[in-house]
């Protein structure tokens, strides 16, 4: 099947059937479940194959060619790979509320000061460097961060047709927060059902482009606006993020049981400060101590999504507004591209389709 040209039915039930029993990369998931097979020749020993993947992994197409590779070698008798990859992201809501939104994930925490938003931020632009079209929503009524982290803290919101706001985009992001249209000190005086409407109209009333994900940067806590985030938005699911704190653990888990109450799927877990990573030898030390985002994510049957260290370099970057992702090819970018594709994979099993919002108070 090497030297001759063979039929393209032929050789993509050939593919099928060996990614059939394969894994996908390193994900432990099957091959197949996120990768669909389009079409596939052979020649001159070259595979050349078109697929598509349910999760934004564009940046790896080198070692998705790399594994193809190793799989099919001795299966179709080639020497190399050459793929098209595109990226087609499922969709789970179908609300007519904001129809141009595959899937809304919101980003959560129990308490305050475990690096929430910088953590979104990032998970943001992972997603979009893996080829999804991305909006990130400052769901922080009180204290909104976006506009600060995205270097557009002087910017404001406009609408060019007086009825819907034109999101503001950075670094490929379609973003809106409440800090684009009002002083902090004006927001914050704001009583509960005061924030929770303002946070329904940044959502409603955005004329938010075609976005396979919509990242909601949740405040800290269990309060009015995420029972409103929860209840009277079409959310596909939430990822909660903790430290190894016994006290950030603790509170994490009231947001865990939040979402279970309010029929939010918990995606999973995602361990931020998780070890202090020393920027001269690259020593890890668990300064929070060590385990607790398993021991979480095992008490409540859900991922670890992933662990992500305690360096100044990240910090450093959110404060400059250019988020640590900016530099897709860094190590401390690593974490967060591995974060991006396991809470995707975990997005596209659960099955869930959401066609109305609740219309509670």
């Amino acid at each position: 099947m090497g030297i001759f040209s063979s039929s393209s039915e032929c050789v993509a039930a050939l593919v099928k059937s060996t990614l059939q029993s394969a894994s996908f990369l390193s994900l432990n998931t099957p091959y197949l479940s996120v990768m669909d097979v389009k079409s596939a020749t052979t020649k001159s020993k070259r595979l050349t194959i078109e697929m598509v993947s349910n999760i934004p992994c564009l940046h790896n197409q080198t070692v998705i060619e790399a594994q193809l590779l190793d799989l099919l070698k001795d299966v179709l008798n080639i020497e190399a790979v050459k793929l098209s990859l595109a990226f087609d992201a499922k969709r789970i809501n179908r609300s007519e509320t904001v129809p141009s939104i595959k899937q809304i994930v919101l980003v959560a925490s129990g308490k305050g000061g475990v690096g929430k938003s910088t953590t979104a931020a990032n998970l943001a632009l992972a997603l979009a460097h893996g080829g999804a079209n991305v909006g990130l929503l400052d769901a922080d009524i009180y204290g909104p961060s976006v506009p600060s982290m995205f270097g557009a803290a002087q910017e404001k919101a406009l609408s060019q047709d007086g009825k819907l706001l034109a999101p503001l985009v950075r670094h490929g992001i379609q973003t809106m927060s409440i800090g684009y249209l009002v002083s902090k000190e004006e927001a914050t005086v704001w009583r509960g059902p005061m924030a929770s409407r303002a946070l329904g109209q940044l959502l409603n009333e955005t004329n938010w482009g075609a976005l396979d994900y919509l990242v909601v940067d949740m405040p800290p806590g269990t309060g009015d606006i995420q029972l409103t985030m929860s209840g009277q938005v079409p959310v596909s699911g939430a990822v909660v993020v903790t430290t190894p704190q016994n006290l950030a653990l603790n509170d994490a888990q009231k947001g865990i049981s939040m979402f279970n109450k309010v029929d939010v799927p918990v995606l999973g877990v995602i361990e931020n400060m998780s070890y202090h990573q020393c920027s001269a030898c690259g020593h890890h030390d668990p300064v929070f101590g060590s385990d607790g985002g398993d021991a979480l994510a095992g008490d409540n049957d859900v991922p670890l999504l992933g662990k992500l260290p305690l360096v100044a370099q990240i910090a450093m970057d959110i404060e400059a507004g250019v988020p640590t992702m900016l530099k897709p090819n860094s190590d401390l970018s690593a974490p967060y591209l591995d974060i991006a594709q396991a809470l995707t994979i975990k997005l596209n099993q659960t099955n869930l389709t959401i066609t109305t919002m609740a219309t509670g108070e």
